[in-house]
């Protein structure tokens, strides 16, 4: 089994924070994980690219070639479509509906949604509405980390003690509402 994704956004929406929970995630269950990012664009607004590969055997390389991808991640919609070329053709993209407007020419965000659409697998997710229904509005990545599950080859508990683990040193409130903003995205990714 291998299994390639390409996780993109901007800076501040917590992409390398994704990264790490799947990442985590995907080492407590045995497999090999290998991990490349760029992020010195990583201030707010700035582009931020994670490339992530896990497999059962040994990983030769850490990048996800154009046309290897399983699945992008996309907390932001225009970042997700920049990538597409390096989904497989059975991959799917799978977005945070909601755009980071950080350029002057930003196209509207309906033709946005329609191109992500007519793409042959995609779900588009509401990160801000669930991360809000949660209580933790920071908590759109985690929202982003449920949907994605139901695609990565990781069991859920896996994520979710990834997810415990890394907001207990916050408070409990903060474990509470990123466990269920990964239940929310999991439940609305099954849905969409």
């Amino acid at each position: 089994m291998k299994y390639d994704v390409i996780l993109a956004g901007v800076g501040g929406q917590g992409v390398l924070s994704v990264a790490s929970i799947i990442a985590h995630a995907a080492l407590s269950e045995g497999f090999e994980v290998r991990q490349s990012e760029v992020h010195g664009m990583a201030q707010r607004g700035g582009q931020v690219i994670s490339h992530m590969r896990i497999s059962d055997k040994k990983i030769a390389g850490d990048l996800v070639p154009k046309g290897g991808a399983d699945m992008i991640i996309a907390m932001e919609p225009l970042e997700g479509l920049r990538y597409v070329s390096y989904l497989k053709p059975d991959g799917i993209l799978v977005s945070a509906a909601d755009s980071f407007v950080n350029m002057p020419n930003y196209p509207d965000i309906k033709e946005v949604h329609s191109s992500i659409k007519k793409l042959p697998k995609s779900k588009i997710i509401q990160t801000a509405v669930l991360a809000k229904e949660a209580g933790l509005a920071k908590a759109a990545n985690t929202v982003m980390v449920g949907a994605a599950s139901c695609f990565l080859p990781l069991k859920g508990q896996s994520l979710e003690k990834i997810i415990t683990d890394t907001f207990t040193k916050k408070d409990a409130n903060t474990v509470t509402a990123n466990t269920k903003a990964f239940k929310l995205g999991f439940e609305a990714c099954k849905k969409a």
